[in-house]
């Protein structure tokens, strides 16, 4: 394709920018000449913000928008996504597949850098060719990134140091809840992938997550941001597959198909000695998923929303 989610993400960076005082963000020149944006690290950020960063990381190929969202008998604030390219916005650009670290610095990074820096085993799978004149990667961090990343990440894009662009928000922040729970789309995608099914055969995407309170700290906000999406978590998929293959699909791709469903997801980390390695990948999903065969229209639902587990997480 000749669209280019970097330079798409990269005007939708400007216009953050451009507003940047109304928005809670600041921006600085690191001494490499990148362009640093904070969006709740050192700034104060926003739900704004948060939407802002959540689209240039879809590489400007998704709508996020503000909803609310039910879960039980209660409303949470909440984001809904909706997307026609899902396997190059969510997993091309979204998808936080690409590991950064130097020194004691790290950081898994998104956003449509990615897709020009090809990094990753999985871009043999995608059909996208991203070209652009510059770079858009966002961070789940407190941290600017060091130089040597800065430089790692220009070489690998093609491009001089001063034509990126890095987004930073932690994961506690209010920036960061919105982002995270703006992977709705994106973690069922995954999963289906990981499922053994291609993700161009997924034709268009829609969600609605919960955004989670701001935690008291990072590793209390990993337990409620993952919470979100696994017990509060909405997605809907349109997929070119029979009705059978897409009911069997259904059952399978909902975080309750995991036998760690139920427990917030901060035990099952305090349990696993924080290795993420050590938890079922089946229970990284949405709670509820409904996929529509393109071929006959009829929809297959699989999941639940759990509201007694968000309650527990959000509240205590």
């Amino acid at each position: 394709m000749t669209l280019s989610m970097n330079e798409r993400a990269a005007a939708l960076v400007d216009a953050l920018v451009a507003d940047a005082a109304a928005l809670g963000i600041e921006i600085r020149t690191l001494h490499s000449g990148a362009r640093l944006v904070d969006c709740g690290a050192q700034a104060r950020g926003g739900l704004e913000a948060g939407l802002g960063f959540a689209a240039a990381c879809m590489g400007g190929l998704g709508r996020i928008d503000p909803v609310p969202v039910p879960v039980g008998g209660r409303t949470w604030p909440g984001v809904g996504v909706c997307v026609e390219e899902p396997a190059s916005a969510c997993l091309a650009a979204q998808y936080a597949g690409w590991k950064l670290e130097h020194g004691d610095f790290f950081a898994m990074a998104s956003g449509p850098a990615r897709a020009l820096a090809r990094v990753e085993d999985l871009f043999d799978e995608l059909a996208w060719r991203e070209h652009a004149n510059r770079a858009v990667l966002c961070l789940e961090t407190r941290q600017a990134p060091p130089e040597e990343i800065v430089n790692k990440v220009a070489q690998r894009c093609g491009l001089q140091a001063s034509a990126v662009t890095f987004l930073i928000a932690p994961t506690a922040s209010v920036c960061g809840s919105v982002q995270i729970s703006a992977r709705v789309v994106e973690t069922a995608l995954h999963k289906l992938h990981e499922l053994g099914v291609d993700p161009a055969r997924v034709r268009s995407g829609w969600g609605c997550c919960p955004v989670a309170p701001v935690a008291a700290d990072d590793p209390a906000a990993i337990g409620r941001t993952n919470d979100a999406m696994l017990y509060g978590g909405t997605a809907h998929l349109w997929v070119e597959a029979a009705d059978e293959e897409a009911a069997e699909l259904a059952q399978r791709l909902p975080s309750s198909a995991s036998e760690a469903f139920g427990t917030p997801f901060g035990e099952l980390l305090a349990a696993a000695d924080w290795n993420f390695y050590d938890i079922d990948p089946m229970l990284f999903s949405p709670a509820a998923v409904t996929l529509t065969s393109t071929r006959s229209g009829r929809a297959h639902h699989g999941g639940s929303l759990a509201p007694e587990v968000l309650e527990r997480s959000f509240t205590r």
